[in-house]
């Protein structure tokens, strides 16, 4: 049975062109993921080595036919200037703090002094927009609009970070289709990426799907834990999937990072779009910018003939944009991604950049991108 796993092993001989060391050992193999004895993976490679892409294909291509993994599909892509300093640490651990703890999930790493006064992520001055994504109620598509807002963003070219920040509720890995566990260097926690997008989550450290019976306090250390421990780079955007409502873990977010901007997410039910007007009226309390209203769920257009029906009313998301004096920056459908478990980059609410959906969160990439002024 083909396993991430058996990939890994498989492609072990092959080289970085550049740095003359094995791929696997030096962590440049992304994204892993085995269906049906398909295989896809990312490639990072050392900029001078961009141009060998092809020949590097032929060689993994070869390593993984031996395993079973038909066709394999294959994204290439420079290493960023983090990870060519942490590439060569590797190569040169003499020079680095720490080492690589290879094969084993990364837990929660205990406090070891590095206060949110000292995180220079969330100084001001950063440079990383962060933008929390919110709702007033469940079931709206929040988690939905995030992942592919990221996505959506990684695909314009910026450096994305994505909080799955609904420590009771996460979902975010399962949507994105990641199968792998972060891994720890030293004493931070490498996110795991995923179409261009670097994520974190709860779902990481449970196992089993168990439930998390923590209260209040509890779920704000862990979000410190986010910030501080995880080793996110450079980012120009860093997307917080916010539980629904107005609780302990919005609260925590609106207090830890001031600069911090706003998206509500709402269907156009009027008692949806009554229900997320809190939320939207408890970041206008604490002085955060409302980036917009996103309405989701709009209306289902039949494949057949195209028309449109409005299961869900129309409306709420104007009337909601209206009462938060922001804008309506997008309407999506009711519906879900027509990706299969055998594609090579498969995930089950991602949408693709040449679908019409994937289209119109392009789009909605542009408009945050416009009112950050990035």
């Amino acid at each position: 049975m083909l396993t991430r796993e058996s990939i890994l092993e498989a492609v072990k001989a092959v080289q970085e062109p550049t740095l003359r060391k094995g791929l696997t050992d030096l962590g440049l193999i992304r994204d892993v993921v085995a269906r049906e004895g398909s295989a896809s993976l990312t490639v990072v490679l050392h900029p001078d080595s961009t141009e060998r892409a092809p020949e590097l294909e032929r060689e993994l291509t070869a390593a993984l036919a031996a395993v079973g993994a038909a066709s394999p599909h294959f994204r290439f892509r420079p290493m960023t200037e983090h990870e060519k300093a942490e590439t060569l640490s590797k190569l040169h651990p003499e020079d680095a703090a720490g080492t690589v703890k290879e094969g084993k999930p990364a837990a929660p790493v205990k406090g070891h002094g590095a206060g949110l006064e000292r995180n220079a992520l969330l100084h001001p001055e950063s440079g990383v927009e962060f933008i929390a994504i919110a709702s007033g109620k469940g079931g709206v598509g929040k988690s939905t609009v995030t992942v592919n807002l990221a996505a959506a963003l990684a695909r314009k070219g910026k450096r994305v970070g994505l909080i799955d920040a609904d420590i009771y509720g996460f979902s975010v890995p399962d949507m994105m289709g990641i199968e792998e566990r972060p891994e720890q260097v030293g004493e931070k926690i490498m996110p795991v990426e995923r179409f261009g997008v670097r994520v974190i989550s709860m779902g990481f450290f449970v196992e089993d799907n168990s439930p998390i019976v923590w209260r209040g306090p509890m779920l704000g250390k862990m979000l410190r834990n986010f910030f501080a421990e995880i080793e996110w780079g450079e980012l120009d955007y860093l997307l917080l999937d916010l539980p629904p409502g107005t609780g302990d873990v919005a609260l925590d977010v609106h207090q830890m990072i001031p600069q911090s901007k706003e998206i509500i997410v709402t269907t156009p039910h009027a008692t949806a779009a009554f229900v997320a007007a809190r939320a939207g009226s408890m970041a206008i309390k604490t002085n955060h910018e409302i980036l917009g209203v996103v309405e989701n769920m709009a209306y289902y257009e039949c494949s057949g003939c195209g028309k449109r029906d409005y299961v869900f009313g129309r409306g709420g998301g104007g009337k909601l944009a209206e009462t938060l004096h922001t804008d309506l920056l997008a309407q999506f459908p009711l519906g879900a991604p027509e990706n299969h478990p055998s594609e090579p980059d498969f995930s089950p609410s991602i949408y693709k950049a040449d679908t019409a959906t994937g289209e119109a969160y392009d789009r909605l990439a542009e408009a945050v991108i416009e009112r950050c002024g990035k």
